[in-house]
């Protein structure tokens, strides 16, 4: 089966079902690889729309974790609150859930079990990537698969990861890291990417949806 890896979503409701229309469910495996929430203003939405698509296909769709699913659950967690994460985003996701007040503890049970990772013998998926640390795993390991960055560790295996916005609504590839960067920056006013490789990591097609409006203006 073919896949389908999609970029940094936060909260960008509208442009993530625009991009979904490009994915076959029978063909392709959908990952994301994480920060669905903060920033956009749609994150309960985006989050809904995720739950509903792992339900409906659940052999076919892997949502993974990011840092600002982490700073999220840390901040509803036991050891919360968590101050720093309402500064990138988290202040508007809490506004957000205050209104839909119901959604939010299946939320964070739902988040709390995203993966860090998905691989294969050719790729290896994550939020930030893996790079040459001892605790790639930890969750609050800087240079872990949740906040890296700057270069991948070369793993023999292409790297796919988001976290870093790209410039110019362009995916990046690092040849020499076999590391290719799909955050082309949605929060921002750029677009949405998704890539489709096949499972052995070739690139078939590259998908840009421009940010709607409506996702990132003030309302």
């Amino acid at each position: 089966m073919n896949l389908f890896i999609v970029g940094d979503v936060h909260g960008c409701y509208f442009t993530f079902l625009e991009l979904l229309q490009h994915w076959n469910p029978a063909r392709e495996m959908l990952i994301q690889v994480g920060d669905l929430v903060d920033r956009g203003n749609f994150s309960p939405e985006t989050v809904a729309a995720a739950i509903a698509l792992n339900l409906k296909h659940p052999k076919q769709t892997v949502f993974l974790k990011g840092n600002h699913e982490a700073g999220m659950l840390k901040y509803y967690g036991p050891q919360g609150p968590y101050p720093n994460w309402l500064e990138w985003g988290g202040r508007e996701t809490v506004e957000q859930y205050t209104v839909q007040a119901h959604l939010q503890l299946p939320h964070l049970i739902w988040l709390a079990q995203r993966p860090l990772y998905w691989e294969n013998d050719a790729v290896f998926v994550s939020h930030a990537g893996l790079a040459n640390t001892p605790t790639p795993l930890d969750e609050d390991d800087q240079d872990g698969v949740l906040w890296r960055r700057g270069p991948l560790r070369n793993i023999g295996r292409l790297q796919v990861v988001g976290h870093t916005p790209t410039q110019d609504c362009r995916p990046a590839f690092d040849a020499a890291h076999q590391a290719l960067y799909l955050d082309t920056g949605a929060y921002m006013g750029n677009c949405l990417t998704g890539v489709k490789l096949t499972a052995a990591g070739e690139v078939l097609e590259y998908i840009a949806i421009d940010t709607h409006r409506t996702d990132i203006s003030f309302r």
